[in-house]
Order: structure tokens, then C-alpha cells, then sequence
């Protein structure tokens, strides 16, 4: 085995006394840094590079963290208005995900860059850590290379706020074979639309 497989069996086993001890450490770390801010390379450098990364020019690591926990509606004095059906305020849960909200904050703050993909590499009681790797599409070393610069073209800008990366996908239910057939034409929502409106021609 190389040694990017041993780290990945290490990984594996998250509970075992060396992990909780490095994991402990490097959650201490990540808290007396900034919420969002570039790291000079990669924590779980095997998990990086079978997500796409590559220590090039053009590619960087930021490592954000996110709040744990569900996410409580935003009203005032937990007063909401209207029928009880929509009066809760406390155990509401986000649509996407903790990972995919982590991508977003990425996204914004480095508006030039393009979101690859991103993963986990800490939690503790308050927070979780992710880090997100983004893609500089203006640099020649990225627009030069076939296997990277798909993600120059315009059409990928901002794939993290519409839910086009890895995790994103996952929260929109997206995926392939029999059991992803109701998600086919972008969302669930379209593909009913579609089944159920009546079409018809003006002349027919």
C-alpha cells in the first residue's frame, strides 16, 4: 500500500486513540484561527486529491468552519405570525447541508475563484471544519491543463450557490440508476411539473 492508503485507513477509524488525539489538536488549532481563511496545504492530503486537487499553481485550499446544530427561524421574539402548522421556531432543519453551507461562505469570499470540491477535517462541540478546494480560472497553468479547465467556462461560476458541487447535488437528491429516476429534468419539483401539466398545441 502507498502511503496515501494508509492515511486513508487511518481516516476510516475516527475513534481510535491516535485520530481523537490529532483531531483534538487540530479542532484547538482551527478555533484561534478566522472563520474563513486559506490554508498553506492540505490537512488530508490523500482525501484532497481523490476530490480533484493537485498541488499546482491555480488550485488552493481554504478552510471554513459552520455552527453544528439545526437552524432556528429568524423571527422576532420567536413570535411567528399566522396558522400553527408554521408556528415552530426551534426544531427546524436546513435543506442542505452543513458541508454545503461551508462551500457557500468559501464562495462568497473568494469570488474569483471556483469551487471544486471540499471535505471534512474536524468537529468539536460548537463548530465543524471543512476545507474547500477552489480553482483559479484567470491562471494560464489551469487554463492550459485538458483536465482542469472545463471549470474556466462561464457557465460553472458560483457552482457552490446553485448546488452543482458534490455535496450540493447530494441535498438536491440528485444521482444515477432506478433510484434517481424522479429527479431527472434538474429537480424533483420539474420533474412533476412536467408529468402533470397539460400541453397542448395551438394547432393540433
Amino acid at each position: 500500500m502507498g502511503a496515501y492508503k494508509y492515511m486513508e485507513e487511518l481516516y476510516k477509524k475516527k475513534q481510535s486513540d491516535l485520530l481523537r488525539f490529532l483531531l483534538r489538536i487540530r479542532c484547538w488549532q482551527f478555533r484561534q484561527l478566522t472563520a474563513v481563511h486559506r490554508a498553506s496545504r492540505s490537512t488530508r492530503p490523500d482525501k484532497a486529491r481523490r476530490l480533484g486537487y493537485k498541488k499546482k499553481q491555480g488550485m488552493v485550499i481554504y478552510r471554513t468552519r459552520v455552527k453544528r446544530g439545526g437552524r432556528k427561524r429568524p423571527v422576532a421574539k420567536g413570535i411567528c405570525y399566522g396558522k400553527p402548522k408554521s408556528a415552530g421556531v426551534k426544531s427546524l432543519k436546513f435543506q442542505r447541508s452543513i458541508q454545503s453551507v461551508a462551500e457557500e461562505r468559501v464562495g462568497r469570499a473568494c469570488g474569483g475563484l471556483r469551487v471544486l470540491n471540499s471535505y471534512w477535517v474536524g468537529a468539536d462541540a460548537v463548530y465543524k471544519y471543512y476545507e474547500v478546494i477552489c480553482v483559479d480560472p484567470a491562471h494560464k497553468a489551469i487554463r492550459r491543463d485538458p483536465r482542469i479547465n472545463w471549470i474556466v467556462g462561464a457557465v460553472h461560476k458560483h457552482r457552490e450557490l446553485r448546488a452543482v458541487t458534490s455535496a450540493g447535488k447530494k441535498n438536491r437528491g440528485m444521482g444515477k440508476g432506478h433510484k434517481f429516476t424522479k429527479v431527472i429534468g434538474s429537480s424533483r419539483r420539474a420533474n412533476w411539473k412536467r408529468r402533470n401539466t397539460l400541453s397542448l398545441k395551438r394547432y393540433r
